[in-house]
């Protein structure tokens, strides 16, 4: 079965292709819009990662409140206590997050350098060990992950400043492509036709 055919079976299976396929035109103009928030969020790194970090507080925050009025709701719950200690922690982590967004900023970065070293070096003893088909391009991304973080990692701090920016920029950026790439296909298709055709 090719990937194609596949991809309209999945379609098919919760939606009517010929409905979506007339969505062609919105699903170009998201992938379009996110890429050009990519390559902002890339132009305007600092500005991008202080807005990011400053979000990620807020939403903690608004998850502390949502979390301790559930808490205070079943507090005759075994669990409340560590339900309740759960929702502060989560507020306080918020409220630094806010107050201290540029500590915050080298805090996430040295989580996400660890976070790179510590998957590239499982991922590359786990494509070594099992050796599944073209392992080696496990191998190689392991290496990058590793390379990336070490990277990361001897040029903090001053890095945090444009790293969490860039980054989310270049996921925008692949987003945006994925979806221009679906809505190009879905064009492609006449009406009552298959994926596979396109």
């Amino acid at each position: 079965m090719s990937p194609n055919t596949s991809l309209r079976g999945s379609i098919a299976a919760g939606f009517d292709l010929d409905e979506i396929q007339d969505s062609w035109g919105w699903f170009m103009a998201l992938g379009i819009a996110l890429v050009v928030l990519g390559l902002v969020c890339i132009a305007g790194e600092v500005t991008a990662t202080l807005v990011t970090v400053l979000t990620f507080g807020w939403l903690l925050i608004l998850g502390a409140v949502v979390a301790l009025i559930q808490a205070f709701r079943v507090r005759k719950w075994s669990g409340f206590s560590l339900y309740f200690l759960s929702a502060l922690l989560r507020g306080v982590t918020g409220y630094l997050l806010i107050r201290y967004p540029f500590t915050a900023e080298a805090a996430l970065t040295l989580i996400l350098a660890s976070f790179f070293i510590v998957a590239g070096i499982f991922r590359m003893v786990g494509a070594g060990t099992l050796r599944f088909p073209r392992w080696g391009w496990a191998v190689l991304s392991g290496l990058i992950a590793v390379a990336l973080g070490v990277t990361l990692l001897v040029l903090l701090p001053a890095v945090s400043l444009w790293f969490i920016g860039v980054a989310i920029g270049v996921e925008f950026i692949f987003d945006g492509v994925s979806v221009i790439t679906l809505g190009s296909a879905l064009r492609g298709v006449p009406s009552g036709g298959s994926l596979a055709k396109a």
